[in-house]
This record gives C-alpha cells, structure tokens and sequence, in this order.
C-alpha cells in the first residue's frame, strides 16, 4: 500500500482541474484491504474512489479527501468458451484502451462502442459508461467489489441495477471499491474486431475533442434528446470563461484550454444549464462527477 501527502487534483484527473487533496492510498493487492478502514480514519476526510479520473471535475483549492486508487494487477483472463460466447475477468484497475487492446488480439466483440474512453474498466463499471447505445453492464455476467462494512463482495448476474450512467450494488451502501470483472463477450475475427475499434475511434475523433483536455461527456442526454445539441442551440458551443470553455467541436465537452479552473467550469455548467432550461423547458443533469 502506497501513501502520499498532499496530491493535486489537476495531476490525477484528465480535465486538469482540482486542488490538493489531503492523501491518496493506492492499494496494490487484496491482500491489502483489510488495512485500509484503519489507514482512512487515521488520514481523516472523504474517501473518493479514483480509476483514471476521467469523469471528474474537482474543486479548487484544500479539499478535505483522501484518494482511493487500485494499481493494475495483470491482465484479462479467458475463463470460458461455451459456442462463440466467451466469459473473460478483468482487474478493475485495468484501463479500458488496454482491455479493447486485449479484445483485439483475441477476437473478442462487444465492447468497441468503448474505443476513445480513456477511463478504468473499475470507473467503466460505476458509471456504466458507453456510447453509439451500447453500455457496458449490457456485458456485465459478475462483479467482485470491497466494501469497508462487508470486505469482499461477490455479485452474481443480476444483483445490481443499472442504466443510463449509473451501477447500483444490491445490498452495498456507501462507497465501494471494484475489484474485478466478469464480462461476456462473443468470438470473432481478430481483425475484424481492430477495425471496429479503430472505425469507432476515427468516428469519435471527428466529432469529439477526444485528444484535448475533457472529463468526457458532462451533462446527460435527457430522454429522447442530445444534451449537446440543446447545448449548441443555446448558444454554447465554443463558449469561453478565462482557461475554460465548451468544445466546438461537441458542445458537451468541456475543455481545459490551459489554466482554467473549476470555478470557471462550473460557472459554465450553471450557464449552461439555466439557458437550456429557459429554452426548452428541460433540465440537464450532469454527468461528470464533481467532487470536493
């Protein structure tokens, strides 16, 4: 177990923003967790569970939170075929472009609408992240989490909720830390699979600010609508406040252009939200996590 004092927000999340949080703890095996209720308490502050940090927007300023990190621990396991379905584990450390790289070389289909997410198969999990309509608890067969009440918990097909950006454990309160993995995936040509992930990637390049400094997506798409085209038609594609502003490439996006600082994307989304409200009478929920 790895503890450091005093980390900056804007190093650990991809939209660069945040201030300085009071410790982070990255636990490197499961053997580990038993000591980590005792570790927090004595670091005092807010856990916050941290993969990647791409779908977060933090604060300014001292922040009364102590990170939660899981360090990578090998790759995706083949546990089964049965026909052209295929059940494989994964470590929630993982990062998901690794997990598509593994898909790739092994002919494993389901999972390229993921392509150009640049989060943990773990944070991939908590939001059930997806995109083009596909989710990826629509692959989900088990879970493996850690609960500071309850240790390690096993989740069979079925003991959760989900839906549109969001994972629920059933009989896990509180915050929790995934662990692993078990996804159902269908066979298929190796190749075939390459270029469905690099299709999808182009697609996203073209439309999204992918290569830029984002939290991904930050609002929902209401029922039947598109938050960015509600965003674009209020005006907000391209809008700038000091080092922050919406994409002009995807109104939906923001961006850090450099320097920016949460209370200037924050100041955004509140724009944002009241104008589209005033518009059309809808009220967007946000999607990126903000924390502090």
């Amino acid at each position: 177990m790895r503890l450091t004092h005093d980390v900056r927000l804007a190093a650990r999340t991809t939209l660069k923003l945040g201030g300085t949080a009071l410790a982070e703890v990255v636990v490197s095996s499961a053997e580990e967790l038993p000591r980590l209720p005792e570790v927090l308490y004595g670091l005092g502050g807010r856990p916050l569970v941290m993969g990647y940090g791409s779908n977060v927007l933090a604060r300014d300023g001292a922040l009364p939170l102590v990170l939660v990190r899981l360090e990578p621990a090998g790759e995706p396991v083949i546990l089964g075929h049965e026909n052209d379905a295929v059940r494989l584990a994964v470590p929630a450390g993982l990062r998901l472009p690794g997990l598509l790289a593994f898909c790739a070389r092994h002919g494993l289909s389901g999972l390229e609408s993921l392509a150009g997410i640049p989060g943990t198969v773990g944070g991939a999990l908590a939001m059930n992240a997806g995109s083009y309509g596909v989710s990826f608890c629509e692959r989900l067969l088990a879970a493996e989490l850690w609960t500071p009440e309850k240790g390690v918990v096993r989740l069979a097909a079925g003991a959760w909720g989900c839906g549109y950006r969001f994972f629920r454990p059933a009989g896990v309160s509180g915050w929790y830390l995934a662990l692993s993995v078990e996804l159902g995936l269908v066979a298929a040509a190796p190749e075939a699979v390459r270029t469905q992930l690099r299709e999808t990637y182009e697609k996203k390049k073209r439309s999204q600010p992918i290569l830029e400094a984002t939290a991904g997506c930050v609002f929902k798409n209401p029922p039947g609508e598109s938050a960015g085209r509600l965003l674009e038609q209020a005006g907000f594609k391209g809008r700038r406040l000091g080092g922050m502003g919406f994409s002009e490439r995807h109104a939906n996006f923001l961006v850090n252009h450099g320097g920016g600082t949460a209370a200037e994307a924050l100041t955004l989304l509140d724009e944002a939200r009241l104008a589209v409200a005033e518009r059309c009478g809808l009220n967007l929920a946000l999607e990126v996590e903000v924390v502090g």
